[in-house]
């Protein structure tokens, strides 16, 4: 049986890409489990500086596996009590949460189908780039469930303002890669056959800046998106500064920088 989690790492980059093309990428138990163990142990990874996340065949992935989960209730009497049921909801929250408390940017190549939870997965990431093919949801509300689900009512309206959000949350309705791009929601369009190639720039540019400096600057966008005030923004930016400054990786900065090559930083 084929591993749900594919994760290769290469010298600082962890190309992580979800395994089951057969059924659109679909989030099943084993393929949650394997997310959050992801996720979890990048906290103190000090080796991935950078993720790029992926889904294999032609689609990115179609949400939860609805299939599977029927079939799992088919033999039951009862459905499920409230307690087991916020349980199983929390275990794939958690992933997007794991994702955005994990220091290292997160670069989503978004092709096909990114449905339901396979949206919540491009939403969590740092960076979003898309195929001429891709098609995005909040399917939530297309099952007679609410329309927010799985973070979508905290970063949609962040990323594309309340009007768009809202149109998404409340209809349910596929925004494909054109408009994605223009509301801001992706980065970069590109051919269905571009797209690892698209991704390179954006992880070069990154492994070129110093590892500490990388994780403090997600680290502060992630409080400034939720700052109270300019003052608390500026706070966490001057304290990631001085950090910065003080560290060996600063003082190979700028000797690149002057020598006009790129740094070589040591790996801690």
């Amino acid at each position: 049986m084929s591993q749900p989690l594919l994760i290769e790492h290469d010298d600082g980059v962890d190309r992580v890409t979800l395994n089951r093309p057969e059924h659109l990428n679909a989030l099943d138990p084993a393929l949650i489990d394997a997310l959050n163990t992801y996720f979890q142990g990048l906290q103190r990874n000090r080796d991935a500086r950078v993720v790029v996340l992926k889904g294999a065949g032609k689609n990115f992935c179609a949400g939860l596996d609805l299939k599977a989960a029927m079939a799992r209730r088919a033999g039951q009497q009862e459905p499920p009590g409230v307690t087991e049921s916020l349980d199983s909801q929390r275990r794939i929250a958690d992933i997007v949460m794991l994702m955005r408390r994990c220091p290292q940017p997160i670069l989503s190549l978004v092709q096909g189908a990114a449905a339901g939870g396979g949206f919540a997965l491009a939403l969590a990431s740092d960076i979003r780039i898309a195929t001429k093919s891709a098609r995005m949801n909040c399917a939530f509300i297309k099952l007679g469930l609410g329309g927010c689900d799985i973070g979508t009512s905290y970063f949609l309206p962040r990323l594309v303002g309340v009007s768009v959000a809202s149109e998404l949350i409340l209809t349910g309705r596929f925004i494909g890669a054109e408009r994605a791009l223009a509301v801001g929601l992706v980065s970069e369009v590109v051919d269905d056959d571009k797209l690892d190639q698209a991704a390179e720039p954006y992880v070069e540019a990154m492994m070129t800046a110093s590892p500490v400096g990388l994780r403090l600057s997600k680290e502060c966008l992630n409080m400034s998106v939720d700052a109270g005030s300019l003052e608390a923004a500026i706070a966490m930016e001057d304290r990631n500064q001085v950090l910065c400054s003080r560290s060996e990786e600063f003082s190979e900065g700028i000797r690149a920088f002057l020598e006009k090559r790129k740094p070589v930083y040591i790996k801690r």
